[in-house]
């Protein structure tokens, strides 16, 4: 992946990040990990909202959508496809 230019990061809109997670879950802090790890790739500053309760877990949103692309699930359940690298860097990019 090619760096991304100064010209590039100032002309971003706020972006809302999310981690949606149940209690306990044992993915979310490897999930938080990887996804401040993406935003320093980017050179990207942005609150990330920790939302705790009865969600599929652990689940990324970048502006309202799930980097996974998954719109069917709901309800508190753990989760068989964890956020990945790339889809974090391809939400976090779009």
């Amino acid at each position: 992946m090619s760096p991304v230019s100064d010209a590039a990061l100032s002309e971003r809109v706020a972006t809302l990040i999310a981690v949606l997670h149940t209690p306990g879950c044992p993915h979310v802090e490897q999930t938080r990990a990887l996804l401040r790890s993406c935003l320093a790739e980017l050179r990207l500053e942005a609150p990330i909202e920790d939302r705790e309760g009865s969600y599929p877990s652990p689940t990324i949103l970048v502006n309202g959508v799930d980097v996974m692309g998954r719109t069917d699930l709901q309800g508190a359940m753990c989760r068989l496809d964890l956020p990945t690298r790339e889809h974090v860097l391809a939400a976090l990019t779009r």
